[in-house]
């Protein structure tokens, strides 16, 4: 069916329609425009959600990271970070197959429709000059035949009349005859124009306004498809997206998948053990025996809180390590973590050393290799510019296994302690310490370890024993402890704090009291002072005829 034969009258409608046909478009190109706003904006704000929730590097949520639930909800934000990729192809892939496309050819169809009515409009006023000039034509034609008719009356009343000479009536006669010949010059020229009329007629409705309506109707047709291609492009933008966006969300799926609630809770001990035992039982204190009491090296009493610090005292307790922290910077060996957790620390710093070792090592042989190229080639560079380099590299590994050595010594101290081992002289948690007597309570306050590091809490004290053995007025006549060892410093310590004692590296000491488990080992110089050195400062060897020969490095 054709518009040019179907609807050959209909030009105005016709009109009407091929326009709205291009609102329709145009109004799908600005649902797509936006619907390309909505999944741009959509994906930025996807990407920024992401962004808000990764870890920080270098915080605590860094280190929590390590367990599987929160490695899963990582893999998640990424997925959703690619997630979001897809939605910005979509956006892209529809503002340039769809939204330029149509809009370049709706300014197309607007040009040629334009055209097509142009041309139509043409035609019309073609026809409507035609019909003017036949209705023109006509009306002469009529006016003639009756000026004709009424000239050939009044010849025939003249005639007629006997009264008029004949001078007027061969006048009238003449003027009749005049007049039938201009009605038939005017029946000639009407009957000329008509057929002209009913020619063009003929051509404009059956061969211009059918073509011209037949160039509309194959422009609105094409118009049509193109917003059906268009629909199904669409519908095929957003369905190339979806194997990928599957791919997004089966990751999250397999991410969700790979949490293990037995490995993080395996992960909670790693983190927090501390590597001590449980405390062991409370030994009965018995208040209706003598008041004597025998003072060890593990005791605390009313001398000792009143002694000079300068003045060494072999009954001066030594620190529990899990006491509150003063704030400031951490001990370099971590003597203020529980030995598990330095265990970990120290494995970790000596891991981090050995890989700068290594990178160290890696650089120094590449340089080598340049340098042997330079010999053989001189024109290639200088040798000697890359001997400094190799020095310091070379300087730097020393500095690195000299640090290493240091890490492995206190990693080696820990990984001794670390075994359960049946030590009656294991420091215990301060579980019980609100148990102890008011004095030991008292000398216990605000005491420092010898690092600076802690301060005494009395709800983390360490077991105190009170064996009632002798009076206090009994203590300043206690014999020195005896020497079980030597010890040989290989770092050099000032011992500011009390209950230490200061050491030079090098310098050879006597050991009076054995490292029980806190880092602290009880030294003395020259029968005249005592105190606390770190284990990890020296090298203790034991008389054989005590413990046995042990060396702590």
């Amino acid at each position: 069916m054709s518009w040019g034969t179907e609807l050959w009258d209909q030009f105005d409608n016709l009109e009407k329609h091929t326009q709205w046909g291009i609102e329709v478009l145009e109004k799908y190109i600005k649902f797509v425009k936006e619907r390309t706003e909505i999944e741009i904006n959509y994906a930025k704000q996807l990407r920024n959600l992401s962004k808000k929730y990764q870890t920080k590097k270098n915080s605590k949520e860094e280190e929590e990271s390590k367990y599987t639930s929160c490695k899963a909800f990582q893999a998640t934000l990424n997925e959703m970070n690619d997630y979001a990729g897809q939605h910005e192809v979509i956006s892209e892939n529809m503002a340039s197959q769809i939204t330029a496309e149509l809009t370049r050819f709706v300014q197309e169809v607007k040009q040629e429709r334009k055209q097509h009515f142009h041309e139509g409009r043409k035609a019309q006023q073609h026809i409507e000059t035609c019909w003017k000039q036949l209705e023109a034509s006509k009306r002469r034609f009529e006016r003639d035949c009756k000026e004709a008719e009424r000239a050939q009356q009044y010849f025939e009343k003249m005639d007629a009349d006997i009264n008029v000479t004949k001078a007027d009536v061969e006048k009238a006669r003449q003027q009749a005859q005049i007049r039938h010949q201009m009605a038939d010059d005017s029946k000639g020229d009407y009957s000329s124009v008509l057929q002209k009329f009913n020619r063009e007629q003929h051509e404009h409705y059956f061969t211009h306004i059918p073509g011209i309506f037949q160039k509309l109707q194959d422009m609105e047709e094409k118009k049509i498809g193109r917003m059906g291609e268009s629909l199904k492009t669409y519908a095929d933008i957003d369905r190339q997206v979806v194997p990928i966006i599957g791919k997004c969300l089966d990751g999250i799926t397999k991410s969700a998948e790979s949490i293990s609630e037995k490995q993080d809770s395996q992960m909670v001990i790693e983190s927090f053990k501390s590597g001590f035992e449980p405390p062991g039982d409370i030994d009965f204190e018995d208040f209706t025996q003598s008041m004597k009491r025998t003072v060890s090296d593990t005791s605390l009493t009313k001398a000792d809180c009143k002694s000079d610090p300068k003045v060494p005292s072999k009954s001066r307790n030594k620190l529990w390590p899990f006491i509150k922290k003063n704030k400031g910077s951490t001990p370099e060996d971590f003597s203020n973590l529980p030995p598990e957790q330095r265990r970990k620390k120290l494995q970790q710093k000596v891991d981090e050393l050995n890989k700068d070792i290594q990178k160290e090592i890696d650089q120094r042989d590449a340089l080598t290799k340049m340098r042997d190229v330079y010999m053989k080639n001189p024109q290639m560079g200088d040798p000697a510019s890359v001997g400094q380099k190799l020095v310091e590299i070379g300087n730097n590994i020393e500095k690195l296994r000299v640090e290493v050595h240091k890490f492995e010594g206190w990693l080696a101290e820990v990984e001794g302690r670390l075994p359960a081992r049946n030590d009656s002289s294991r420091r215990q948690s301060g579980l019980y310490d609100t148990q102890n007597t008011q004095t030991v309570n008292n000398c216990a306050q605000d005491r420092e370890s010898p690092d600076g590091s802690y301060t005494e809490d009395n709800s983390q004290e360490p077991e105190v024993k009170v064996t009632p053995t002798e009076f206090d007025d009994d203590f300043d006549d206690e014999e020195p402890l005896p020497t079980i060892g030597t010890c040989k410093a290989i770092y050099p310590f000032d011992g500011e704090n009390e209950g230490t004692i200061s050491v030079t590296e090098g310098e050879i000491l006597s050991v009076i009291e054995e490292d029980k488990g806190d880092g602290w080992t009880r030294i003395r110089r020259k029968e005249e002072e005592e105190g606390y050195v770190p284990t990890s400062y020296i090298e203790v060897y034991l008389d054989r005829n005590t413990k046995g020969a042990m060396t702590y490095i």
